[in-house]
């Protein structure tokens, strides 16, 4: 199989299974309640006092609108809670309860985990070859949809 093919085939299936199988990866009887997108969420919010919403949006390179509706499940689902600004009553912020950063430690052990996983594979020569590799990867899709480097997650 000649280069192009090979690569092509390898990250074609690697988006697919990434997606699939962080999906049931991160979502375990304790968090059954959640969705993909919702362990996204928890992840942008992080732990400590709380981020206002538009930061989490364009974190997530979404509108506070669509995060709102995201917002308004895991409300209720207690996962966050939303306050205001003591300064600013007219901002609003949100941080993790209990339940959601229990969430985001178990989403953020399986990211170690997978990093772990695939540079335990690397020669200590072969991990800046891989970093180049993602970082042309990761560059291309910010161009080719219009995204600032900054608008994007450079965490996950």
């Amino acid at each position: 199989m000649d280069a192009y093919k090979t690569v092509n085939d390898v990250l074609v299936n690697l988006i697919n299974e990434v997606w699939v199988l962080e999906g049931k990866a991160i979502i375990t009887e304790e968090f059954k309640d959640l969705t993909n997108n919702d362990m996204h969420v928890i992840e942008a919010i992080g732990k400590g006092e709380g981020k206002n919403m538009s930061s989490i949006a364009k974190r997530l390179n979404i509108t506070v609108g669509t995060l709102t509706s995201s917002m308004n499940r895991l409300v209720k689902k207690n996962y966050v809670e939303r306050f205001r600004s003591e300064e600013d009553r007219r901002i609003v912020f949100v941080r993790l309860l209990e339940k959601g950063v229990r969430a985001f430690d178990h989403h953020a052990e399986y990211h170690r985990r997978m990093t772990e996983a695939v540079l335990a594979k690397l020669t200590e020569d072969e991990i800046p070859v891989l970093v180049k590799t993602l970082a042309g990867f990761s560059e291309f899709f910010r161009e080719y949809h219009g995204i600032p480097a900054e608008g994007l997650r450079a965490d996950h």
